[in-house]
């Protein structure tokens, strides 16, 4: 083959690779970065005392009681994370069809905001509301002939929207997919004096298989039945109903959205931050957290660079915050310690 650079000496005139090629360049040419900044750690919180229980399909990720939980939290202050996300491990003798514990202003998770906003005031926390950490059945919402009724649910859910915004909680964030959660939600927070309590609204949330660990996390899971969300979760083969969905709890005054999960629905991240042009938040999973996990323990992977990649993936697609167990551990490659 003849050699082209006989020819033409400065062939390829664009070469790419050189950019590459330096540290700086790559530095300056970075078209997304990871900061500490667009990280929110979720945490699982349970009762008891000095609890610091591990879930066995989430090694490193842990249920602590409110005393070991304040410990925890001192390592996410130091490490500049904003804000974190709250998840109840509820006793079974405490869970009854209606999910009545998520209205009691002295729960878990009531108990546990007051405690950290009295300590750590600046620190963002935002409280889940969904009913199936609480019903026996491990549904978001009240059945009615064994179906989960719309609306019905609605009434519960803003009680419980109410009772973690009265408790201190910066943000709710409704996870149950019910049609019109938002607008009822926002009006009755506006009604009751907290009109500055954020909705983050689980806007495009699937009927996903990826969820197993959490559910586990958070014993949600019914031991007599498989549970089939699919009827207000939504279907992995849609994108445009993704759309919908969000662009509906836009405009009932959600004040930012939530896609879950988060890489294998990098084309709705996309899609909601550039033709919606909405803050939107990419929730890395328990699922993909336990993949990543798992791998790297038997050395598939290197799990520093795929917890980095993986994290940039949402930031590529658009997301403005990422929702990761893997929070501390990002914190900590970001700051190089």
């Amino acid at each position: 083959m003849k050699n082209l650079s006989n020819n033409f000496p400065s062939f390829p005139s664009t070469r790419l690779r050189r950019v590459r090629s330096s540290y700086f360049s790559k530095l300056i040419t970075s078209e997304n970065n990871l900061s500490v900044n667009d990280l929110i750690m979720p945490l699982f919180v349970t009762d008891g005392i000095g609890v610091r229980e591990e879930i066995k399909s989430m090694p490193g990720i842990y249920r602590y009681s409110l005393d070991t939980l304040m410990g925890h939290i001192d390592d996410i202050i130091k490490m500049e994370i904003p804000a974190i996300a709250l998840f109840p491990r509820i006793d079974s003798n405490l869970k009854d069809s209606d999910g009545s514990l998520a209205l009691d202003p002295d729960n878990l998770i009531c108990r546990v905001v007051k405690k950290i906003k009295s300590e750590y005031p600046d620190l963002g926390v935002i409280c889940d509301v969904a009913l199936d950490p609480y019903t026996d059945h491990g549904h978001d919402g009240l059945l009615v002939n064994g179906i989960v009724d719309n609306d019905k649910t609605l009434n519960v859910l803003v009680e419980q929207a109410i009772v973690q915004a009265e408790a201190g909680c910066d943000a709710v964030a409704p996870s149950d997919m019910m049609d019109g959660r938002v607008a009822a939600i926002r009006l009755a927070l506006d009604d009751n004096g907290h009109q500055e309590t954020q909705i983050i609204s689980y806007a495009a949330k699937y009927a996903s298989s990826f969820y197993g660990p959490f559910r586990d996390a958070v014993c949600s899971k019914n031991s007599n039945t498989v549970i089939d969300k699919s009827s207000y979760q939504m279907n992995p083969a849609n994108s445009n109903e993704a759309i919908r969905e969000i662009s509906l709890d836009i405009n009932e005054g959600a004040d930012m959205v939530i896609v879950k999960p988060g890489m294998p629905y990098l084309d709705i991240i996309y899609r909601a931050s550039s033709e919606l042009k909405f803050p939107t938040l990419a929730y890395q999973v328990s699922g993909e957290y336990a993949m990543i996990k798992h791998a790297a323990e038997k050395n598939f992977l290197d799990l520093d660079k795929a917890i980095i990649e993986s994290l940039l993936s949402f930031k590529r697609a658009g997301a403005c915050g990422i929702l990761s167990y893997f929070s501390i551990d990002a914190a900590k490659l970001i700051k190089n310690l």
